[in-house]
C-alpha cells in the first residue's frame, strides 16, 4: 500500500465527521436565515446548542455508516467512484435519522433542514474529496509520500512502465533502481544496504515470461526483506489469496500482499492490542506484584530480564520477562551449548537447563515469567498475538524462507503456542505461524487467545 494513500484514508474519518458537522449547521443557518423566513417561517422553535448536540450524534453515526459502506478503503481516491459512495452513506444516515424522528418527534422534525444538510453533505464531501485529491497530488509532484520501487527485468515493456511512473508522479511511486533479473540486483554492491537506504517498498517485476524458479527466488528475495512484489502478470499468473489488482500502460500489473493484515486490518488490530493488553495489566496487577515478590525471594538478581529479540521487519528489541534464571544466566549459555536437544532449527532447548531456578520452573512451565510483555504490546513492539519472537543469533541461522516470520510483530501467543507448544518442531512451528500471517483476522486472534489459557497449564516447559 503507498503511503500517500494509507495517510489519506487515515485522516479521512475526522476530516469527514467535521464536514457533515459543517453541513448540518449550514443547514440549520439557511433554515433560519432572514431570506428563507420570509418565504418559509419557521411554525417551530429549535435551539441551536440541542441541534447541535443531536448533529455530533448523527454525525458519528454517519461515519460508522461510511465505514461501513467502504469510503476508508486502503486504495487510491478516484472522483467516479467516491460520488456514489457519498450519495449512498448520506442518504444512509437520512434513512437512520428519519426512523429516528419517527419514534422520537421531539428531536427536530424540519424536512427543510433534514432535505437541505443531505444535499449540503453530499456536496461538502464532494469538495472535500477533491480538495484532498489535489492537495495528494500536488505534494506528490514535488516528490512527497512517493513510494520507492525497483524494477526487475529488461523486456520491450519495461522502458514504457519506467518513463509512465517517471512522467506521472501522481501515480505515487518513484524508480529508484532498474536490474535485469535478480541476480543483477544481488550482485549490485549491497542490495540490502540499497534496500534500506532508498526506503524500497516496492520490487516490480516486468518480466511475464520469467521462469518459476526465478520467480520464487525473487518473492523469497522480497520476504526476507520485507518488500511488496509487484508483477506483470500472464494469462495464468492471477492465482494468490492476497492479490491486488491494478493496470500500467494497458498492462495487467499484480500485488502480491505478504499478509492481509494491512490498512485498516492493522489500525484495528493496534487498537485491539491496546485496549486489551492495558485492561489486563489492570486486572493482573495484583498478581503480577505477587510474582515479582517471588522472584524477589526466591533467589538473586533483577526481577524483570530485558531479552534482546528480532521484531518486524528484522528491528532488534528488548522483551520484557520475570526472571526464571539464575543471575547472569547468558554468561554460562556457551558452556551448555553443545546440550542443546532442539537439533531441528536455530532454537536452543534444554529440559533440565541448570540455570532454571525453582520457582522460574514453574513459571516457564504456565508462561507465568511472559506477562510482563504486556508492556511491549503497549509500546507498540509487539501485539498480544503472532509469531513467537526470536533472539537475534537465532534469526541469523534462519533457513530460505524462515524470514516471512518478520513480517509482523511477534506475539505474546500464537498459533504455535496453543497447537503444540514446544513440542513441535522447529519447521511446524514455522509453519503455522507463517499460515497465522498470511490468513490473519481478527476472529482468529480471538480463536488463538481463548485457546491460551488452556495450553499455558499444559505440562510441557516453554522455551
Amino acid at each position: 500500500m503507498k503511503k500517500a494513500d494509507f495517510i489519506i484514508n487515515i485522516a479521512l474519518v475526522p476530516i469527514d465527521y467535521v464536514t457533515i458537522v459543517l453541513a448540518a449547521i449550514s443547514a440549520y443557518y439557511i433554515r433560519f436565515s432572514a431570506g428563507i423566513i420570509q418565504i418559509r417561517p419557521a411554525t417551530f422553535e429549535l435551539a441551536f446548542l440541542d441541534y447541535f448536540h443531536i448533529i455530533l450524534q448523527i454525525a458519528l453515526l454517519a461515519i460508522f455508516i461510511f465505514a461501513w459502506s467502504g469510503f476508508y478503503t486502503m486504495r487510491s481516491k478516484k472522483i467516479v467512484s467516491e460520488l456514489p459512495r457519498i450519495i449512498s452513506g448520506v442518504s444512509t444516515t437520512v434513512i437512520f435519522l428519519i426512523l429516528a424522528i419517527f419514534f422520537q418527534r421531539e428531536l427536530f422534525a424540519s424536512r427543510f433542514i433534514i432535505i437541505s444538510a443531505w444535499v449540503l453533505a453530499i456536496v461538502y464531501l464532494l469538495l472535500v474529496r477533491i480538495i484532498v485529491i489535489l492537495v495528494k497530488n500536488y505534494f506528490l509532484k514535488l516528490g512527497y509520500g512517493l513510494s520507492a520501487v525497483i524494477i526487475v527485468g529488461r523486456v520491450a515493456d519495461t522502458d514504457l512502465i519506467i518513463d509512465a511512473y517517471n512522467k506521472n508522479k501522481t501515480l505515487g511511486y518513484k524508480i529508484v533502481g532498474q536490474y535485469d533479473n535478480l541476480a543483477q540486483l544481488k550482485n549490485t554492491g549491497d542490495s540490502k544496504t540499497i534496500i534500506k537506504n532508498q526506503q524500497v517498498e516496492y520490487i516490480m517485476q516486468t518480466d511475464s515470461s520469467m521462469d518459476k524458479d526465478e520467480a520464487l527466488d525473487l518473492l523469497t528475495f522480497c520476504q526476507e526483506n520485507h518488500i511488496n512484489l509487484k508483477y506483470i502478470a500472464n494469462l495464468f499468473q492471477a492465482q494468490s489469496l492476497n492479490l491486488e489488482l491494478n493496470s500500467i500502460f494497458g498492462l495487467p500489473l499484480i500485488e502480491i500482499k505478504g499478509t492481509p493484515l494491512d490498512g485498516w486490518r492493522r489500525v484495528y488490530k493496534r487498537i485491539f492490542d491496546l485496549f486489551l493488553s492495558f485492561l489486563l495489566i489492570i486486572i493482573l496487577s495484583p498478581f503480577l506484584i505477587i510474582i515479582a515478590m517471588s522472584v524477589a525471594l526466591s533467589s538473586s538478581g533483577p526481577i524483570i530480564v530485558r531479552l534482546k529479540r528480532v521484531g518486524q521487519k528484522g528491528k532488534v528489541f528488548e522483551i520484557y520477562k520475570f526472571r526464571s534464571m539464575v543471575k547472569d544466566a547468558h554468561l554460562f549459555k556457551d558452556e551448555i551449548k553443545t546440550l542443546n536437544e532442539r537439533v531441528d532449527g536455530p532454537l536452543f532447548k534444554m529440559k533440565n537447563d541448570p540455570r532454571v531456578t525453582k520457582l522460574g520452573k514453574f513459571l516457564r512451565r504456565t508462561s507465568l515469567d511472559e506477562l510482563p510483555q504486556l508492556y511491549n504490546v503497549l509500546k507498540g513492539q509487539m501485539s498480544l498475538v503472532g509469531p513467537r519472537p526470536h533472539e537475534p543469533e537465532e534469526v541469523s541461522q534462519y533457513q530460505r524462507g524462515y524470514r516471512k516470520l518478520l513480517t509482523i510483530k511477534p506475539g505474546i501467543t500464537g498459533m504455535a503456542q496453543v497447537s503444540g507448544r514446544s513440542n513441535l518442531l522447529f519447521s511446524d512451528e514455522a509453519k503455522l505461524d507463517i499460515f497465522y500471517i498470511e490468513n490473519w483476522s481478527i476472529l482468529l486472534d480471538l480463536i488463538i487467545l481463548l485457546k491460551t489459557p488452556k495450553a499455558l497449564f499444559k505440562k510441557d516447559e516453554a522455551c
